[in-house]
């Protein structure tokens, strides 16, 4: 394939994506309009210049009813999914945030612990704690309930085995044999890949009749994410696919559908082994790369989090948010797309930045957006010299 993808045939009008995009059918069905997301960062209110609540007097919360409050994973994931909180912690709580089992020990300030819950930012504007009170999870009564089971914590945590503690938990190991369909279901792409690449489209032509060799293709996905001068957007292999499919052979191979993902699969696949090397240092991609850092920087949805606040090592990386380990932005790429276990379904690296924003309470965009292409290159760049692995498998 020629290097610039101007001279590639490919649709440039339109969407690469379903239209209108209707978010995916088994996922959280709420919107948060009134929270940043990547095409809008005007929407959340910004961080108050100092605590918002004085407190002359006593607060007199309900510490029973703070803790139940505290343990409830139903509101944005509760306080054990970044805390260990005391000798009656739940199983599984994540260590993002520190142990504060022993708080209550020390005398803590009412006011500064209510201002901390209801809007950690009064303090610290990149808190990576969410601002649990100004953003509607909790009234009033409810963070002085929390405020009272906070004090009453003096004890160091005990675990009845190191699954349940956050700084012994075994790190996890993927060595499931990815390549193989049996234990892979995404591996069947090896097949139906090289179908799809031989198969007439509406036109009667297909992918062979311009590459009748494959293998020439080696190589090729490895230096994806490109820039499209003419679309002025960074273009991806699933949106490479649909575009230049629907050029070539006529075929509607848009994103999410199965032909796109088994075919970028195979594209991929042709480069296993090879190492990851994405442009970042042209123009384009250059401005795309100073996009997506300001992106990974910005605070959006109710949760008010930023790619950073998980996948940064100065911040929740390699940590773990209740059960689940938050791995560095390094080495995420690899091996997509990817069967997720917990979905029986592959996705692609834009499935999953889109589920990330749903995760944070934040309005998904469609898969073909500029922001998530800008956001692919970033992640891509973060593992150059990775070997390729696709498609992995992932809980």
């Amino acid at each position: 394939m020629a290097k610039d993808l101007g001279e590639v045939p490919m649709v440039t009008e339109g969407s690469a994506a379903p239209e209108p995009w209707t978010r995916y059918k088994g996922w959280n069905k709420a919107t948060w309009d009134e929270y940043n997301n990547l095409a809008d960062t005007s929407r959340t209110p910004a961080p108050p210049a100092g605590p918002v609540k004085k407190v002359d007097a006593p607060l007199n919360g309900d510490a029973a009813n703070g803790k139940k409050l505290a343990f409830d994973r139903s509101r944005g994931g509760g306080c054990l999914a970044c805390h260990v909180m005391g000798p009656e912690t739940a199983e599984l709580p994540g260590n993002v945030g520190v142990d504060l089992s022993q708080i209550g020990a020390t005398n803590p300030d009412e006011e500064y612990l209510f201002n901390y819950i209801w809007d950690p930012r009064a303090y610290n504007p990149e808190s990576v704690m969410p601002p649990w009170g100004a953003h509607g999870f909790y009234s009033e009564q409810e963070v002085a309930d929390m405020v009272a089971f906070l004090k009453t914590l003096k004890t160091p945590a005990t675990f009845k085995n190191e699954l349940d503690d956050p700084s012994k938990r075994p790190l996890p190991v993927e060595d499931r044999d990815w390549a193989d369909p049996f234990v892979n279901p995404a591996a069947e792409a090896f097949d139906t890949g090289p179908e799809l690449f031989a198969m007439d489209g509406p036109n009667g032509k297909s992918c062979a009749s311009c590459h009748s060799d494959p293998d020439a293709l080696k190589g090729w996905a490895v230096t994806m994410p490109k820039y499209h001068k003419g679309m002025d957007k960074m273009i991806g292999v699933e949106e490479f696919v649909a575009r230049h499919a629907k050029a070539t052979t006529g075929a509607d191979w848009i994103m999410q559908t199965n032909e796109n993902l088994h075919m970028s699969i195979y594209l991929r696949s042709l480069s296993n082994g090879m190492p990851i090397k994405v442009d970042v240092s042209s123009p384009g991609p250059k401005a795309a790369m100073e996009r997506a850092t300001k992106m990974m920087n910005t605070k959006v949805g109710q949760l008010n989090f930023a790619c950073v606040d998980c996948h940064s090592p100065d911040k929740g990386a390699n940590k773990w948010i209740r059960g689940q380990y938050l791995g560095e932005t390094a080495g995420q790429i690899p091996h997509f797309p990817v069967w997720r276990t917990s979905r029986n379904e592959i996705w692609d690296i834009r499935k999953r930045l889109q589920w990330c924003n749903i995760q944070v309470r934040a309005d998904e965009l469609p898969p073909d957006a500029k922001e998530y292409a800008d956001l692919e290159l970033y992640v891509t760049a973060a593992s150059n010299g990775l070997p390729m692995e696709s498609p992995g498998i992932r809980h």
